[in-house]
């Protein structure tokens, strides 16, 4: 629901308040303070601003990545360390964040969380606390942002369900993500999504209801997004727990160490890079036998969504790669069943090979699969999507394609590219790129690139097929 309130002339109506932080984030240093103040280019100011909007805006839907400041070009916020503590004070701030002059206290604490993790990882980037040029160091980056941030808890059985999916789903999807959410909660799961509307809130309201009937308390709705994405998918009201990965690799990362398993729903291109993600991940001859569920799932309209990623997947990657997932279309039951026995696996894997359940360090994770992929047209053209390479690594290129088109879409870097330079150009193979081609213009035809009532779809990439 956008309940966006405008004020006397017809625009976003605004509020200015200096208010205290709802808990974990008591102290900072002169140094940390200043930094986030600094509207310079070396300064940390303009992150902060950027993702601090978009939490201001929980709840609003769109997909435009500069629409935020053009609804409020004049916000702004100052971190101030005083005596007793920290203060963060907003100007021209959206009114919709505040209840009779009052902050809404999820906003409070979403916001918090945007300070501290931009801090936590500007300091430790700093100061050479991560490692960032070889896969262990990245892992133990990753582990270290999502321990700050309170996500991991020891002493509690495996029970985190990662929900994947578009923004732009239709409204029989979206039920459907609800129900399956339902179904979860009903069984006593977390759910982990990545933040935003559509495929990402409906599981968590799904289960909010479900945890409500089983007077289930202390329940984990984890939201992982970066400063990338957050702009055009802000986070939705039921988030609790929110988590800022410095980018989208290390966001990806994040799911699949926290996850127990991963459901699937119907989405577009980001959905697609996190598919081919996880699936890259697992054909990796390190990663034979250990278990990761991973279920795709819709309604039965969305059936033949699910048979075009499938088709699209055993082209490319072999008939093989179709032994990691299973497909359950229109039946959230049959979905909560197989989590239950799957994550049942999982636990068993974990105590066998004495491996934390917060935390997946068995999982080997190619350092192709954890390296930033800045989607310059360089970068994008260069890509080398044939299948006489092993099949994990010709998946971490289709995955980089795939998060070229997300960055085009709806990152702020990736529109401006295009507007530049043209649409970023994709070679490969020509029977991947006829069928590559062939499920984004499906993509197109389905409104999941683009969320529908704005103006038309106009693509960001020409795939070469010839």
């Amino acid at each position: 629901m956008n309940d966006t309130q405008l004020d006397k002339t017809g625009k976003p109506a605004t509020v200015s308040a200096r208010i205290s932080p709802a808990g974990g984030l008591d102290i900072l240093s002169r140094n940390e303070v200043a930094r986030l103040r600094d509207a310079s280019g070396s300064g940390l100011h303009g992150l902060l601003r950027r993702c601090a909007l978009a939490v201001l805006t929980s709840g609003e839907v769109g997909d435009d990545p500069r629409g935020m400041f053009e609804q409020y070009p004049n916000f702004d916020i100052q971190v101030l360390q005083q005596d007793r503590g920290i203060k963060i004070e907003l100007s021209n701030a959206p009114a919709k964040a505040f209840v009779d002059g009052h902050i809404i206290r999820g906003i409070n604490e979403l916001l918090v969380a945007v300070v501290r993790d931009i801090v936590y990882v500007s300091t430790q980037l700093e100061q050479g606390a991560f490692d960032l040029d070889d896969t262990v160091g990245i892992t133990h980056a990753v582990f270290e942002i999502l321990r700050n941030a309170r996500i991991l808890k020891p002493q509690i059985d495996p029970n985190l369900v990662v929900c994947w999916g578009g923004h732009s789903i239709s409204r029989d999807e979206y039920e459907y993500t609800k129900s399956v959410g339902y179904a979860l909660g009903l069984r006593g799961m977390d759910i982990c999504t990545g933040c935003g509307p559509g495929a990402m809130k409906g599981p968590m309201k799904g289960a909010t209801i479900a945890h409500a009937k089983q007077r289930r308390r202390h329940n984990r709705y984890i939201g992982v997004t970066e400063p990338g994405i957050i702009a055009a998918e802000s986070p939705n009201p039921i988030v609790n727990q929110l988590v800022i990965m410095p980018d989208i690799e290390k966001r990806l990362e994040a799911f699949v160490r926290m996850g127990h398993t991963i459901i699937v729903f119907p989405g577009g291109v980001g959905t697609a890079e996190e598919i081919l993600y996880l699936l890259g991940i697992l054909l990796h001859p390190d990663n034979a036998g250990v278990p990761f569920p991973l279920i795709f799932t819709g309604p039965k309209q969305s059936a033949a969504y699910f048979e075009q990623i499938d088709t699209f997947l055993r082209l490319a990657l072999g008939d093989e790669v179709a032994q990691h997932y299973k497909i359950i279309v229109d039946d959230p039951i049959a979905v909560s069943h197989a989590v239950v026995r799957g994550i049942d696996k999982v636990r068993n894997h974990r105590l066998d090979n004495k491996d934390a359940f917060f935390f997946n360090w068995s999982l080997s994770i190619p350092v192709a699969f954890q390296q930033p992929f800045i989607p310059t047209h360089t970068a994008m053209r260069a890509l080398a999507i044939h299948r006489n390479r092993p099949r994990h690594e010709l998946a971490a290129d289709l995955r980089r394609a795939f998060s070229g088109i997300v960055a085009g879409n709806v990152k702020d870097e990736g529109v401006r590219a295009i507007e530049q330079h043209g649409p970023f150009e994709i070679d490969g193979e020509p029977e991947i790129m006829r069928a590559l081609d062939r499920l984004l213009q499906a993509f197109v035809q389905q409104h999941r690139m683009k969320l529908p009532g704005g103006s038309a779809y106009v693509p960001c990439y020409r795939v070469l097929t010839s």
